[in-house]
């Protein structure tokens, strides 16, 4: 019967992965709360597209929603992994730069305000080079300004995965939120392969692939604070819980020493389950504050 359950329960679950980036951001806040700045209707949207054939999109691939999430002021950027890999240009680094730099203003204010990034993207685009890479650097700053007030959780879901720049990005932020789906890293299996071969890497091995940048592997190695399914209330619990937990005590980012012990520790010439290596780091060993194996406790999880 259980078994049953388990099955009923993920049939019926509201897939996050399968929302688009303004239904993903909506899901997140509590009800009548959201309201979305800089929306399509502005028609804000990239002037260096057209130049070179390609399409713009109305909010160019960046929605940013203000509101609360349990009665907390929050704000959520979601990039649109359909339209151009999810990538940052000049437009959408500008968007997710401000609204992170809107939320530090109100944080120094004394009204803290956590910033949720939902990251489906390569990373900088391609026809907007050196514009999206000056907005990486902005983005990166902005996180690091606001991260001493309120915490700023990155989230990685879907299959687009977050790459490049922006993985960097995600690197800074307070805490990580994976599904097993989702990948990061610096440079996607693709790129590994085109400037390094195919026996450095072959991007049509999807074990290899998930095995390298695959959320559970992530977890495994504290490099990700909550492992969650692909289920929308999973997701919204797992950020909930990191808003109450509040700014980590220390950030991932600052524990270069511990990762750098990991590394040396290993058998290089053996392979590790990602499992084995959460256990033998043990709970709470390098994720910020002392976060639990869970990533998120029972008893949110039960709620879920």
């Amino acid at each position: 019967m259980s078994a049953a359950r388990d099955d009923l329960a993920f049939i019926n679950r509201q897939s996050f992965i399968e929302l688009q980036a303004r239904e993903r951001a909506k899901a997140l806040f509590d009800a009548e709360t959201a309201r979305e700045l800089v929306g399509p209707f502005d028609r804000v949207e990239s002037p260096w597209l057209p130049l070179q054939g390609v399409t713009p999109q109305s909010d160019d691939g960046c929605v940013v929603m203000k509101g609360k999430i349990s009665g907390r002021p929050a704000v959520v950027v979601a990039l649109e992994g359909a339209f151009q890999g999810g990538s940052l240009g000049e437009v959408s680094g500008a968007k997710l730069t401000a609204a992170l730099d809107l939320a530090r203003a109100d944080s120094e204010r004394g009204i803290l305000t956590a910033a949720v990034l939902l990251l489906e993207t390569g990373g900088v685009r391609l026809q907007e080079a050196n514009l999206g890479l000056a907005a990486i650097a902005e983005i990166m700053a902005a996180i690091l300004a606001l991260r001493p007030y309120a915490p700023v959780i990155s989230v990685v879901a879907g299959t687009v995965g977050c790459f490049g720049g922006m993985s960097l990005a995600a690197g800074l932020s307070s805490y990580i939120v994976m599904t097993r789906e989702a990948r990061l890293g610096l440079n996607g299996p693709e790129v590994i392969e085109q400037e390094s071969g195919i026996d450095e890497f072959d991007s049509s091995d999807r074990a290899l692939i998930w095995a390298i940048h695959g959320g559970e592997q992530r977890y495994a190695t504290g490099l990700a604070d909550a492992l969650v399914e692909d289920d929308t209330q999973q997701v919204g619990a797992a950020i909930r819980g990191l808003i109450a937990k509040g700014v980590p005590t220390v950030h991932r980012s600052s524990q270069v020493a511990v990762y750098r012990k990991r590394i040396e520790a290993l058998d290089p010439t053996r392979q590790f389950d990602p499992k084995e290596l959460r256990a033998q780091w043990g709970a709470g060993d390098s994720a910020p504050d002392g976060i639990s194996a869970g990533g998120v406790s029972a008893g949110e999880e039960e709620r879920s």
